[in-house]
């Protein structure tokens, strides 16, 4: 047997298949791959999209979501959840339930709700289901100041947005500026009602496909590793922006990311 000290750690991630490779549990894969750790994907939708934009979904039974999970977590001890595209009301029910039974592990929920091209990928009720279900049980949530705006609709600010995505019960907020008019995009980490820290990175030229996967993920896996939120956080701003500094455009659309960009040519 494997000593437990010299356990890779295992990150579960609930996520839409992308097959541009740029988003999704492949996105989830790569980041956690280079952080160290080892992805249990559990899928939770089929899409038809190109680097453009998302064509179709179909989300997976909820049934067979579960399973896919229950599988996995009666037999690998796994460190950290993260949450993607959900798919539909009855996913977010059952890993709700499935959550509630391993309230020690940190889950990090990234809450895709546009796809990069625009096509919207979750309802007005999906939306209310996971922020009465998965928000009081969520480690860390990692909105776009886009997402933070649907998600807290009656606040007049980023920072007022934070306050109200805290009162439903997650314990750190990270709302990225990447779709702000400014001339360096500013992420910035709430808690307790405050600002707990900011960080400014250059605003790159281009659009990429997957940048909030690759972030969400990468944090996952640090928190994985059982290092601080906030420590989590930078360590993994870096890895992204790095990741897309040496992006590319494989087809027409959006930019993706190369999260190997640290592997020797």
């Amino acid at each position: 047997m494997v000593a437990e000290e010299n356990r890779t750690p295992v990150v579960m991630v609930f996520s839409g298949n992308d097959p541009t490779g740029g988003a999704g549990v492949l996105a989830d894969g790569e980041a956690v791959a280079s952080m160290g750790c080892r992805l249990a994907p559990v899928i939770t939708a089929l899409t038809v999209q190109d680097t453009i934009n998302v064509l179709s979904s179909q989300p997976v039974e909820s049934a067979l979501v579960v399973e896919q999970a229950r599988a996995v977590l009666e037999d690998v001890p796994v460190s950290a959840f993260k949450l993607g595209m959900l798919g539909s009301v009855e996913n977010v029910e059952v890993i709700h339930t499935l959550l509630r039974d391993y309230p020690d592990i940190p889950v990090v929920l990234d809450p895709v709700l546009v796809a990069g091209g625009g096509a919207p990928l979750a309802d007005e009720s999906l939306r209310q289901v996971m922020i009465t279900l998965l928000f009081p049980l969520t480690t860390l949530v990692t909105p776009n100041s886009h997402e933070a705006r649907i998600l807290a609709p009656e606040a007049d600010s980023l920072d007022a947005c934070a306050q109200e995505l805290e009162g439903y019960g997650c314990e750190f907020i990270l709302i990225t500026g990447t779709h702000e008019n400014t001339p360096m995009v500013e992420n910035t980490l709430y808690t307790n009602k405050r600002k707990l820290d900011s960080w400014q990175w250059q605003r790159l030229e281009h659009d990429y496909h997957g940048s909030g996967c690759t972030l969400a993920a990468s944090i996952a896996a640090l928190l994985a590793h059982g290092n601080e939120p906030c420590s989590a956080v930078q360590e993994a701003q870096e890895y992204t922006w790095r990741a897309l500094l040496n992006g590319r455009r494989p087809g027409m659309g959006q930019y993706l990311p190369n999260r190997f960009y640290w592997v020797k040519k």
